[in-house]
């Protein structure tokens, strides 16, 4: 169930703001909107408001934005979509990928706004007491100001951790303030297999980023991912790197496996996905953004439009294919997921 509602709601949010983009775009260009629609197949919801269906389909994997004038056979009206100069179409088309990038820096500012924090080094204020610790074991809690440990004085953070790093498997003393009280404990810190280190199992009170800050990192992140998602492509396409290509099946699997180890990390995948649809959207393959936007730059470039009969048979060829692609795909991500 938790696959299923997860699931549910991502995909949605993604078609969403992918068909919202292609929505507002039109709108402002001025170009008719016959429908908006969340999901294919049957309507389960559906209301007209300013000559715009708005509708809620049964199956909610997918959505479109129906514009006048888009299928060739359309009587041709003032606001159709192919009466517009090719800038405003290609806007238009744009619009949906670049709202998926626009998604992504949403929920990656979202992530640095409410979850991240940044350590407060310049206090010695304890943020969490890990379960099962040493710090636990003897009563210290989330809010102790600690004043000392092993009989000296600490007034940062990282000269507390100092201290307790020198003092593996050995019994020190903590002071510490709690409730304008003054309380000690003493605590043996367990040696960490690793580094040696003694540790207690605390860590430094946080504060959050502010919204600004937020976007900004949501922003840098983003970029950081794009160029490694441009970068990836590159190599699956050079042949340097084997394709990892997951389908529908793969992704709502995935989508589940993540939402059990925590919203912030459902989130965060959330964002790659928005942030990959926008990428492939972009490509020049048939039946895609990408693909439309490559025949509107031949449109401009030329001057006169291509056969919209031919540019229809086009994305219909890409379309079919797309569809053989996703089955083969979803077939081996069962087959990997169940055998």
């Amino acid at each position: 169930m938790l696959t299923l509602v997860a699931s549910v709601i991502i995909f949605g949010l993604l078609v969403f703001f992918h068909e919202l983009g292609h929505y507002l775009a039109a709108k402002n260009a001025g170009i008719g909107v016959l429908e908006f629609a969340l999901g294919f197949g049957p309507k389960l919801i559906s209301k007209e408001i300013n000559a715009t269906i708005y509708s809620l389909r049964a199956f909610p994997l997918g959505g479109f934005v129906r514009l006048a004038g888009e299928d060739p056979e359309e009587s041709v009206r003032e606001d159709s979509f192919q009466k517009q100069p090719v800038w405003k179409r290609f806007t238009v088309i744009a619009a949906g990928p670049l709202m998926n990038f626009v998604l992504a820096i949403i929920l990656f500012s979202l992530i640095y706004f409410a979850f991240l924090g940044v350590p407060d080094y310049d206090s010695t204020v304890i943020g969490k007491v890990l379960p099962g610790g040493q710090a636990e074991t003897v009563g210290l809690q989330a809010g102790d100001r600690i004043i000392s440990v092993a009989g000296q004085e600490v007034n940062k953070w990282q000269e507390l951790v100092a201290v307790i790093h020198a003092h593996p498997e050995r019994e020190i003393e903590i002071v510490f303030a709690r409730n304008d009280t003054i309380q000690q404990v003493t605590v043996t810190p367990v040696r960490d297999e690793q580094t040696g280190n003694g540790l207690i199992g605390i860590q430094a009170k946080t504060y959050l980023y502010q919204p600004f800050a937020s976007l900004r990192l949501g922003v840098e992140h983003c970029i950081w991912l794009l160029r490694y998602l441009l970068t990836s492509l590159v190599q699956m396409i050079t042949g340097r790197t084997a394709p990892e290509i997951m389908g529908p099946v793969g992704i709502i699997h995935l989508v589940g496996e993540v939402a059990r180890t925590g919203l912030m990390n459902l989130i965060s995948l959330a964002a790659i996905i928005s942030l990959n649809l926008g990428v492939i959207n972009l490509l020049p393959i048939p039946a895609l953004d990408g693909s439309r936007l490559l025949f509107l730059t031949v449109e401009g470039l030329r001057g006169r439009p291509i056969d919209p009969h031919k540019e229809s048979f086009v994305h219909f060829i890409g379309f079919t294919l797309l569809i053989v692609l996703m089955i083969v795909i979803a077939y081996r991500d069962i087959m990997n997921i169940f055998y």
